[in-house]
């Protein structure tokens, strides 16, 4: 039958067929309303979420960071109990096991600075190498100046196996930055030398080659494990998360404090400090050689 031979709706039914199109409508609204409401529940409940799993991801970061350093903890291997790693010819090191070191084993700081400081282990040894041992903070602009005034004379003479060169870095600045630089620039070097030895001295010319200002937050340790890796270290990232060697760090800060080092640079040839005393004019290339000639 064709719609001109359809039977004419009544205006009853023409009514009853609106209201019914009317109601279809909204109830086609209403789920729709329905749905929309749900799905903006459930959008706030998954934003709650991800705040809540921000906020407790922050807080633990904070309390990791701010979490207190512990009185005792391994050395790493190749450092030694004074908070030292000795670089040889080349990229060798002095090879040594992982100890422990206990901040309760030191004595407490002299309440004024001796006349003469006498660094533990810095002491000459007959028919070896002349004993360089420095004291540094990753941080302290002066031991960079020294660093880049005196590495390449160092370099020189340890290659050719004259004199030995050890790096005591320390914590003494971690009030310099707002999140213990020094401490943690120290903790990643360890990381670096227990990890990969043979990249122990590359990454100490990094941080230093990439110092930060005094007052800053200083490197991330983020950016602390890229450089690592970037020195062609392995891996140092769960080192440097867990700060494994920062209770190492602790003890050679308090040792060093101990025996009377009050700054960085600190600088000791064959256990005799130089800029102290009659060496205190006498400019360091020259005082270390003298040291390297006395032995021939």
């Amino acid at each position: 039958m064709s719609p001109a031979n359809e039977p004419r709706q009544s205006k009853s039914e023409r009514t009853a067929a609106a209201r019914e199109k009317a109601r279809e409508i909204r109830e086609a609204q209403l789920k729709k309303e329905k749905r929309n409401k749900l799905l903006i529940g459930w959008g706030i409940v998954a934003a709650v979420v991800a705040i809540i799993v921000v906020v407790a991801l922050v807080v633990t970061s904070n309390i990791q960071k701010n979490a207190p350093v512990a009185d005792e903890g391994p050395t790493p291997a190749n450092g030694n109990v004074y908070g030292g790693v000795t670089l040889l010819a080349n990229s060798e090191v002095v090879k040594s096991d992982p100890a422990t070191v206990r901040l309760a084993d030191l004595p407490s700081a002299p309440a004024t600075p001796p006349a003469q400081v006498t660094a533990p282990g810095a002491e000459a040894e007959a028919g070896k190498p002349v004993k360089v041992v420095l004291y540094i903070d990753f941080i302290c602009p002066v031991c960079k100046d020294f660093e880049a005034k005196y590495n390449e004379t160092l370099t020189s003479l340890r290659n050719e196996g004259k004199i030995t060169v050890e790096y005591r870095p320390l914590g003494f600045l971690d009030s310099r930055s707002t999140t213990n630089y020094s401490s943690r620039a120290a903790n990643a070097a360890a990381c670096v030398v227990n990890e990969s030895p043979e990249k122990y001295a590359e990454f100490v010319d990094a941080l230093f080659a990439k110092q930060p200002a005094e007052g800053s937050a200083g490197i991330s340790d983020a950016d602390l494990k890229k450089m690592a890796t970037e020195a062609g270290a392995k891996s140092i990232d769960a080192c440097v998360d867990a700060k494994t060697y920062r209770p190492w760090v602790k003890y050679t800060t308090q040792q060093a404090a101990a025996v009377g080092v009050t700054g960085t640079p600190t600088v000791f040839v064959d256990g005799k400090q130089w800029g102290q005393g009659d060496s205190a004019k006498t400019p360091f290339d020259q005082f270390v050689q003298a040291a390297v000639d006395a032995k021939k």
